[in-house]
């Protein structure tokens, strides 16, 4: 009897320990509806996902050129155009070839060569001159643009074709193609876009101040070509004959060449050297320089042009004498030799 009472007694225990925990369970499945089994801050978690994309799309940032403002409309131009309390006048238009978009009442509005707010102004006044509407409110703005470009060519980092958007300085529009070149001249060449404008010869140096340049625009279209630096060769008797760029501003005179081959060699003659130079013609003449008096102080530098030639003639009586250092050096390490053999 009293083993049947213990016996009982357990299963009943076990009974109510296992019922409320499902019950539990239940209850757990019913603060949940239409989520999986797991608990409330998983599903929190699930939902903040979801949303995060939406939240982000919302306060996205788009970066526009810094001249977008200035752009001016062209063909192929989208704009989308908006008038308060008219909405027979909304939507999306584009600017044809000739430069025009077609409105609804209105008809061709020309906008070529205009800003969106000069546009927005334009379309404005033609409202209210028409006598369609006393005092419209025009929203303006440009969906798709066709971005206009600028070659740059010649001795620039990283020549090419970037957009521009509205007429820059030349020092800004050189920056875009990363600078000239070590090798780069003095003279920069633009051509313009249109075929009735002719080409413009722009001094440029990269030591100059740049305000010296600072009123030259390069317009969308145009062509930029950085010539080099014209080269001066120095040869003869020079430590280190060979080409040399007219670096200094696009000047370069004979002691500064000089200087670039490493000075004269011991065997030179110093007294006269000969500068040859080709005309414009297409003649050739030598010029005599004093070398030795320029030196000295006694006579005023010369300046060189591009192509030059500048040769150092060699003297006779030092390479005799320096020939003759050499066999008697010669000679004199031979017997020591034989000395030190015998």
């Amino acid at each position: 009897m009293m083993h049947n009472l213990l016996l009982g007694s357990f299963i009943a225990a076990m009974l109510l320990v296992s019922f409320p925990k499902s019950g539990a369970a239940q209850i757990g499945m019913q603060q949940m509806p239409g989520y999986p089994s797991g608990s409330s801050s998983s599903g929190a978690a699930s939902r903040n996902m979801t949303e995060a994309p939406t939240i982000l799309s919302l306060s996205e940032l788009r970066v526009v050129p810094e001249d977008f403002a200035r752009l001016l409309l062209a063909p192929g131009f989208l704009v989308g155009l908006h008038v308060l309390d008219d909405p027979d006048f909304a939507g999306t238009y584009r600017v044809d070839q000739q430069g025009d978009i077609a409105l609804p009442t209105v008809g061709t509005v020309h906008v070529a060569g205009e800003t969106a707010s000069e546009a927005r102004m334009q379309i404005r006044k033609q409202l209210v001159d028409d006598q369609i509407l006393k005092d419209p409110q025009v929203d303006l703005n440009v969906l798709e643009y066709t971005a206009p470009q600028v070659t740059i060519i010649g001795e620039v980092i990283t020549p090419g074709k970037f957009p521009l958007l509205v007429p820059r300085k030349l020092v800004d529009v050189l920056a875009l193609a990363g600078g000239p070149t070590i090798l780069a001249g003095d003279e920069v060449q633009i051509t313009p876009a249109s075929a009735e404008s002719k080409s413009v010869l722009v001094h440029y140096s990269k030591g100059a101040n740049p305000k010296t340049v600072e009123d030259v625009l390069v317009s969308p279209g145009d062509t930029l070509q950085v010539k080099r630096a014209g080269i001066v060769y120095v040869l003869g008797a020079v430590n280190r004959p060979g080409g040399y760029v007219m670096q200094e501003e696009g000047t370069l005179n004979v002691l500064q060449a000089m200087s670039l081959a490493n000075g004269t060699s011991i065997t030179a003659s110093t007294k006269t050297i000969h500068l040859l130079r080709r005309n414009p013609d297409g003649t050739e003449v030598d010029i005599a320089i004093p070398f030795k008096k320029i030196t000295q102080g006694k006579r005023a530098d010369v300046q060189l042009h591009a192509t030059d030639v500048l040769f150092i003639p060699t003297s006779t009586m030092k390479a005799i004498l320096t020939n003759s250092q050499s066999v008697l050096t010669a000679a004199a390490s031979a017997s020591i030799y034989a000395v030190a053999t015998h």
